[in-house]
């Protein structure tokens, strides 16, 4: 039975850990040539290793998101190595929590060169190696921040709703250049991975900036309809469906993944 990303190149920025690592070993599953990156270098050849113990095909790149330099060495890798690029997914990301009339503001400016630049110069030198094969998908990770506003997340909201717009505008531009290329975002809601620990710390954090009710649990059982936290393989799903072939009709589109945290 051919798999559904069977000679496809995946490349997962942020792939070390957390969403991106599940992310890379379950496009690796289903078939896909995985091009994983990140600044973690070993974590990173932990990952490569153990999907080729599964019987995948993977490399690790090194990969500051936010130098130029990086990604285009990183696109030239994967043009000289692979000679195509079916599916980028823009998935690193950091957040940091403050108030905005007390935040540093170096603090903010590298919030938006990681989780807005980062994502701006992903797009900026794939579309090139896309456009030549006449298709391509990206996929850029978003937010409920994105969509909704919380106090004490000022700057991360603000860089997960310059994704969410940034996407739709690129979307607009590959649609209307009828080039094949469908650019979508995803936007998870409270899921259990280590940036919650940066953006609210644990109950154990006494240097949290956060209120102590403040935690994972309190804030899933005040907000999220379903009453619990997303798993990440949750998430990495909607990565799949957004990357398949099943989703061929979808561009400049947002795939919300939050318990229905934002319907109301």
């Amino acid at each position: 039975m051919r798999k559904r990303f069977e000679h496809r190149v995946v490349l997962i920025t942020g792939a070390a850990k957390g969403i991106g690592r599940q992310a890379a070993l379950s496009f690796a599953a289903e078939g896909a040539e995985i091009v994983a990156t990140d600044i973690e270098t070993e974590a990173g050849e932990t990952l490569v290793s153990e999907i080729e113990a599964a019987g995948g095909t993977a490399k690790f790149l090194k990969h500051d998101v936010t130098s130029e330099e990086n990604w285009i060495r990183v696109i030239d890798s994967v043009r000289q190595r692979q000679g195509r690029l079916d599916v980028l997914i823009n998935n690193a990301g950091i957040g940091m929590t403050g108030l905005a009339h007390e935040m540093e503001f170096s603090l903010w400016r590298k919030m938006m060169s990681v989780n807005v630049d980062g994502v701006f110069l992903g797009v900026k030198h794939a579309l090139p190696l896309m456009k030549e094969a006449g298709q391509g998908n990206v996929i850029n990770v978003s937010s409920v921040a994105g969509l909704r506003s919380t106090a004490n997340f000022s700057c991360y909201c603000a860089t997960k709703a310059a994704v969410r717009s940034f996407t739709k505008s690129v979307a607009l531009e590959c649609a209307e250049a009828k080039d094949g290329i469908r650019v979508n975002s995803i936007h998870p809601g409270i899921i259990s991975t280590a940036i919650w620990d940066t953006l609210i710390g644990t109950e154990e954090d006494e240097a949290s900036e956060m209120p102590r009710d403040a935690t994972l649990a309190g804030m899933t059982g005040e907000g999220v309809p379903f009453g619990r936290t997303g798993s990440i393989q949750e998430i990495v799903n909607g990565l799949l469906f957004l990357a398949s072939d099943e989703s061929s009709y979808m561009t400049g589109a947002e795939l919300v993944l939050d318990g229905g945290l934002t319907a109301g």
